[in-house]
């Protein structure tokens, strides 16, 4: 049987009420097709324990992944306030989903744990994360997952920055503070596709003292401090919204190891302490290179994710795209909201169905021919997941 994919949305005022709508719209379309995977994209601003129950009863014994956003993503653009659900289907494929709380206390172990219940070093296919975006370290995933034959993809799920929380949903589990999984196998073909369009601004700035996932100083002065010089808004502002959550427009770029490979990192936001808050450590002594995105620069971006996950997809039919976009996409974009799904239409048509959202972290197996699986904890990215069928 072909693998197929069918979504619904809802933006009905209930969690449980949007879950049930957006479920039974999709069912609408499923048939008689086996689900295998149901695929959740919600707003944070709905109770996780609501989807749960408006979905579950209507999808049977299907296993669930999915993770809370600030704005939801389908083929149509973006919407807010918003549950979409996306029904997998087929006979030719197996999936297995779980999720496991304590993420935020100790990332690796939970990771690893995780890993013992799903197995996806057994198979070729394609693992789905979703980790709390905002607690936690998420540079410890990449090195707890097994080695295997298998595609890695996800994201540090999106959500409120003043309820300092957010949700991700395995198996028929979920809630917050923990990390979720779906591993999909079969004759299942998966591209991926990431890409950024940030530049430097020419600033450098030195890692002075750093604790866990907050960095406290930069050239020995309070992180509010250099962003009052450098911008010329009072450090005080910097403290409170918007200013507190406007420092993710500003990434670093640095060299993480000593292969010299570099990485960007952004901070989730100023903290009232006058740190920036991280959702992974920047050691102390690092050199940071002050970073900046234009809606040009992305757009251009998107197209390169989106042909460069056509390109690792090769002759399979494309099924749905999965797209992980970083919330400072959102921010950009606010004038034009869903500008860049336009743009990567362009490279995939108009036919293909979408299900996503705006996270504070991309996670992905970056392309690397005869390496090993070396997945990446990503900021400030555009990616896209392409599920597929073999042809």
């Amino acid at each position: 049987m072909t693998i197929t994919a069918v979504v619904g949305k809802s933006q009905a005022f209930s969690g449980l009420e949007a879950a049930s709508q957006a479920t039974k719209q999709a069912l609408d379309l499923v048939g008689r097709s086996p689900i295998v995977l149901g695929i959740i994209v919600a707003s944070y601003r709905y109770a996780v324990q609501d989807i749960i129950a408006g979905i579950t009863p209507l999808i049977g014994d299907a296993p669930l992944f999915g993770f809370s956003t600030s704005s939801e993503i389908t083929q149509s653009g973006v919407s807010q306030h918003s549950i979409i659900v996306a029904l997998i289907t087929g006979d030719n494929i197996i999936a297995r989903a779980n999720w496991l709380p304590g993420y935020d206390n100790n990332s690796a172990s939970v990771t690893q744990m995780l890993m013992k219940t799903l197995q996806p070093a057994r198979a070729k296919g394609c693992l789905l994360i979703a980790a709390d975006g905002i607690n936690g370290n998420g540079t410890q995933i990449g090195s707890a997952l097994p080695d295997g034959n298998y595609d890695v993809a996800g994201c540090l799920a999106g959500g409120s920055l003043l309820q300092d929380q957010t949700y991700q949903i395995g198996g028929k589990l979920s809630g917050t503070n923990g990390i979720a999984a779906a591993f999909i196998s079969g004759n299942l073909a998966t591209g991926i596709g990431v890409a950024h369009g940030c530049q430097p601004l020419g600033i450098s700035l030195k890692v002075t003292s750093s604790i866990e996932n907050r960095i406290l100083t930069l050239n020995g002065e309070p992180a509010c401090d250099i962003y009052s010089k450098l911008f010329h808004f009072p450090a005080q502002d910097w403290l409170l919204p918007p200013l507190n959550q406007a420092v993710h427009l500003y990434p670093f770029g640095f060299v993480k190891n000593q292969q010299g490979t570099q990485t960007i990192r952004a901070p989730i936001r100023m903290e009232s302490d006058g740190s920036l808050r991280m959702n992974s450590p920047v050691p102390e002594g690092s050199t940071l290179h002050l970073l900046a995105a234009n809606t040009t620069n992305c757009i251009e971006a998107a197209k390169k994710a989106a042909s460069q996950a056509l390109k690792e997809l090769g002759k399979a039919r494309p099924v749905i795209g999965m797209l992980i976009t970083d919330v400072s996409w959102q921010m950009l974009f606010q004038a034009t909201p869903g500008r860049e799904i336009q743009a990567i239409r362009e490279v995939l048509g108009e036919e293909l169905l979408m299900i996503g959202g705006y996270t504070f972290g991309q996670l992905t197996r970056l392309p690397a021919a005869n390496k090993p699986i070396t997945p990446e904890l990503l900021n400030e990215h555009f990616g896209i997941i392409i599920l597929g069928e073999k042809m």
